[in-house]
């Protein structure tokens, strides 16, 4: 039976997974990032290193600079220097199973961080992308009911797109039935690099004469791209992220981005850092507190994973993100719009 991404991780899990695990220190997690472009790795890698080094772990990395390749050095490497387990933020899901293949052959158990590495031996942790994509969708949707929409989505190679956009078509495909709303273009990203969705959305802009009255965009680096291309048209429509970036919550505050969902990328990676710390103990990942059973990826395999609960912020909400320490004030409020939540 499928188990929906929709299971979310219990507040009392999020807890018992950031407390720290009860198990011998003196291990090496190995980290595997897919790059640091994006805004928000910076803030889940101090969390996870923060969380791995409260256990009395040792915390070793690689930037594999958005080349699949290099991961699969990078990896090799990490298993080289002692790693005791691994968590691998996968820069192509498809190309990371020999990655996976040589952790096994150590013994070396992986981490899946934020992006899905459909086998069996990886456990899943991530936010329920799938209701992200529902929360983007409804707020650009409760911005812009009726119109023509374009369609940013992230890398063809990262489950992640898919699963967004499946959410996103959740709340979409009554409205497109109806005819209220038309699909006027969508595209992949590739690396999810801004200046490629600034380049998509210049192309659909051409397209259709400007004639694009909403931008559901699957991240907030993503956006700033889309915002930029319909800034150079003089054009200001609805326009969805995710990620919390501080620069897209400003643009909240401004009025030039409609909802940013915030994933808390400190809580996914210390609670990463100590699933990481459990599984190099010896700890089956089925007895991970609040693991559940996955199956909904492209192959359907069933896999131990956790999700987290992502919060979509608009300029009702802004107060959110303040009062948790995620962003100042006075950056989040530069330049804000009248009656801004919090500002």
């Amino acid at each position: 039976m499928k188990v929906l991404v929709g299971l979310l991780l219990a507040t009392s899990a999020t807890v018992a997974l950031v407390a720290g695990p009860a198990v011998a220190a003196d291990k090496i997690i190995g980290v595997s990032w897919s790059n640091f472009q994006e805004e928000r790795w910076k803030t889940d890698e101090a969390s996870m290193i923060e969380s791995i080094e409260a256990n009395g772990d040792t915390y070793i990395s690689a930037d594999a600079q958005s080349s699949a390749g290099k991961q699969q050095t990078d990896v090799e490497n990490l298993i080289a220097q002692g790693a005791d387990a691994l968590i691998i933020l996968a820069v192509d899901s498809g190309a990371i199973g020999p990655a996976v293949d040589a952790a096994d052959a150590e013994g070396i158990p992986v981490v899946g961080y934020d992006r899905l590495i459909e086998d069996e031996r990886a456990f899943y942790i991530t936010f329920d992308n799938i209701e992200v994509g529902r929360m983007q969708a409804r707020a650009v949707l409760e911005a812009q009911p009726t119109g023509n929409y374009a369609f940013i989505k992230g890398d063809k190679g990262d489950p992640n797109a898919d699963f967004l956009f499946a959410g996103i078509m959740e709340v979409l495909q009554d409205a497109m039935d109806a005819g209220d709303i038309k699909n006027v273009g969508e595209s992949y990203t590739d690396g999810w690099k801004p200046d490629n969705a600034q380049k998509n959305m210049e192309q659909i802009l051409t397209a259709n004469d400007n004639n694009v009255d909403a931008v559901v965009s699957e991240n907030d680096g993503m956006a700033g791209g889309v915002i930029a291309a319909l800034s150079a048209q003089g054009m200001v429509v609805p326009v969805s992220g995710q990620d919390g970036d501080h620069a897209a919550l400003n643009r909240v505050a401004r009025g030039t981005q409609t909802v940013s969902v915030w994933k808390d990328a400190r809580e996914l990676g210390k609670a990463a850092g100590n699933i990481a710390a459990m599984l190099a103990d010896g700890t089956d990942g089925a007895d991970i507190p609040d693991a559940v059973k996955f199956d909904g990826g492209a192959k359907g395999v069933e896999m131990n994973a956790i999700f987290l609960a992502p919060v979509p912020i608009t300029n009702a909400n802004l107060e959110l993100v303040i009062d948790a320490g995620w962003i100042e004030k006075d950056k989040v409020c530069e330049g804000a719009a009248d009656g801004v939540s919090g500002c």
